[in-house]
């Protein structure tokens, strides 16, 4: 198993929070099922069947955030409110007015609730006390916000910020391609995208594409600045870093699975995974943050 989407935080480092008291604080939003009548439940589920609310691999915890939400498009609602509504019209002799069509939609909205299809997903997070960091596996900050939001509300005066670094990474990353250069343990890979900062907006992205460095130039010299680069860390693993500090597209190269040993369970596998994704991943972090000039201190 390994995050492929990194939404990154920082916590003190050593975080003396321990697995123990971050399952009790857990405790009180572990998930349940949602009733027929809710349209969204979340809450904190096991990492691992049968398991606690915080799985424990050399003092990494990992957490997962469960939620259920129900399928209601907003075209169903109407179509059938329009059919009752034409119902009513023909009782009445005339239409329903604009407030009783909104009373008619919500009538209708809790009267479908119940039969609505149900989507289940799960929300990774990782907390690493050793070095500080938090890392939630979401594509989106917003999907990340609905974690740390409940996180904040389960662990009393948690100190939890987002991470912040000396250069912009949209700077950084621009110099990079412009000097055809990537920093220490990195390289630059076949994925970019450039955008202008002018009111046009124009953007040129780079898909497995050979960056040619003249072209790179040419198109920061018309003004556009990197807000996405693909790079490979230390031959170990390939990634996106964005403009926003998230790192999306997360993949362990072969080489990093050489020499793992042969495991025969679920759970040695399971624990294995993680053992070896947190520890990579910690040091990645570290090299990414160095690379953008060190964190920023408040």
């Amino acid at each position: 198993m390994w995050f492929k989407n990194l939404q990154i935080y920082r916590l003190p480092a050593p975080w003396a929070f321990t697995p123990e008291q971050m399952e009790q604080a857990l405790a009180s939003q572990a998930f349940t099922p949602a009733n027929s009548n809710e349209l969204l439940r979340q809450g904190w589920d096991a990492p691992r069947p049968n398991g606690g609310l915080v799985h424990v691999v050399n003092k990494q915890m990992l957490m997962m955030l469960g939620t259920e939400k129900k399928l209601l498009p907003s075209s169903v609602i109407n179509q059938v409110a329009k059919a009752k509504a034409a119902e009513l019209e023909e009782q009445q002799g005339f239409p329903p007015g604009k407030k009783a069509m909104k009373e008619l939609k919500e009538r209708v909205a809790d009267e479908l609730l119940p039969r609505a299809f149900t989507i289940r997903s799960n929300t990774w997070t990782w907390i690493d006390p050793v070095n500080g960091w938090l890392v939630v596996d979401a594509a989106s900050p917003a999907k990340a916000d609905d974690v740390v939001k409940l996180l904040l509300k389960a662990v009393d005066r948690m100190p939890l910020e987002s991470l912040r670094v000396q250069k912009s990474p949209v700077a950084v990353m621009t110099g990079w391609l412009e000097a055809d250069e990537a920093p220490y343990n990195f390289t630059i890979d076949q994925d970019t995208e450039l955008r202008a900062t002018g009111e046009s907006r124009a953007a040129v992205r780079y898909v497995k594409h050979s960056l040619d460095p003249d072209d790179i130039r040419r198109h920061i010299a018309a003004g556009k600045q990197c807000t996405r680069l693909a790079m490979t860390w230390n031959s170990r693993i390939s990634f996106v870093l964005t403009e926003s500090l998230a790192i999306k597209g997360v993949k362990p190269l072969d080489v990093i699975n050489e020499g793992q040993a042969v495991t025969h369970s679920d759970d040695e596998r399971f624990d294995n995974d993680i053992m070896l994704m947190t520890g990579e991943l910690a040091k990645m972090l570290a090299d990414v943050v160095e690379a953008l000039g060190g964190e920023a201190k408040a």
